[in-house]
């Protein structure tokens, strides 16, 4: 699945943006090594994370991580960033050894720079949790009225995904939108400031931005986008620590199941964690699966759709083979 035909005629490069050219680029600069980091003490497991991390925020709070690996002398460290993209870079060059969940593109364009990264763990797909949002009183009807306007997106987020299938699916390119690439934090300010006409946003900042901005949805992943979310190791990590992986996908899965179980309890200890009101988090859970499972080939098949999306539009500088990547297995018992 998703192999390159190695007898296809060639064709002329397809340019790629600066915005993209240069994130791959530093990407690629850290593949080659050339950002050498000093080996880490292999007691110490070393996490990225984003504020939508939602999982992961639960384990750091009540510290259940920490206690299931005192038994393997294993202590944590956190490292928040502001979306996958860094996440993948940090993972790549050894600064962290797990990345928690990050959208279904993040690992696609770490691939199209020669990341050395494995999957170890997947949330099943929750395609309301990410969506295009206009102003409450915006006269927008339809994703077709996006062409030639300002949109906000986080580059390499599975938001960036959602806009591409969904302009694709008005018989649209990429380029008929002005793309205008911002941290959802960003995002949302200029959506609110009117610097954009629309905002692509996932959870728990797209029903941050309806309860307390009134935006409103114009198409969310519904038929367009899966929107899984993956946890990855470095390929190091993941050959040397297999037993911490199985731990923390243990961890993963029974906190997950916890959520979705007690969602007034999880919105409440959330709410305190992100400081914002608990029916927002109870809009926003109730958006995500939150299950976890394993990663399997068969389930990457949204993968190579997304790298041959971004590859026809010019975003990707290569072809990749989604099912390339090392995926690890928890232990059966």
């Amino acid at each position: 699945m998703g192999k390159s035909e190695p007898n296809q005629p060639s064709r002329p490069p397809v340019p790629v943006p600066p915005v993209i050219r240069s994130l791959l680029a530093a990407l690629a600069l850290l593949a080659a090594g050339l950002a050498p980091v000093a080996a880490q003490d292999p007691s110490t497991l070393r996490i990225g994370y984003q504020r939508s991390s939602t999982l992961i925020a639960l384990l750091r709070e009540d510290r259940a991580l920490e206690t299931a690996l005192k038994p393997l002398n294993v202590e944590v460290s956190w490292h928040e960033f502001t979306s996958g993209l860094p996440i993948m870079e940090a993972l790549n060059v050894g600064r962290i050894d797990v990345s928690a969940d990050v959208a279904d593109t993040v690992p696609v364009f770490a691939q199209g720079a020669n990341a050395r990264i494995t999957y170890f763990a997947q949330e099943a797909a929750s395609p309301t949790a990410q969506a295009i949002l206009v102003p409450g009183d915006s006269p927008l009807k339809s994703v077709a009225e996006l062409k030639g306007r300002k949109v906000a997106v986080t580059k390499g987020a599975g938001s960036h995904y959602l806009l591409l299938a969904a302009l694709k699916a008005e018989g649209l390119p990429f380029k008929s939108i002005v793309p205008a690439y911002l941290t959802p934090a960003d995002g949302r300010s200029a959506l609110a400031g009117g610097s954009v006409e629309a905002w692509v946003a996932w959870d728990p900042f797209l029903s941050a931005a309806e309860v307390q901005a009134g935006a409103r949805v114009l198409k969310d992943g519904t038929g367009l986008s899966d929107y899984k979310r993956y946890y990855l190791a470095s390929d190091d990590y993941a050959a040397k620590r297999p037993d911490v992986l199985a731990l923390l996908f243990g961890k993963l899965k029974e906190t997950g199941a916890w959520v979705k179980a007690n969602p007034e309890a999880a919105a409440e200890r959330l709410a305190a964690l992100w400081k914002i009101e608990a029916p927002i988090v109870l809009r926003a859970n109730a958006r995500r699966t939150y299950r976890v499972e394993p990663v399997t080939l068969d389930g990457l098949t949204e993968q190579q759709t997304i790298a041959d999306a971004f590859r026809a539009e010019g975003l990707l500088p290569r072809a990749v083979d989604a099912a390339a990547l090392p995926v690890w297995a928890p232990p059966t018992r």
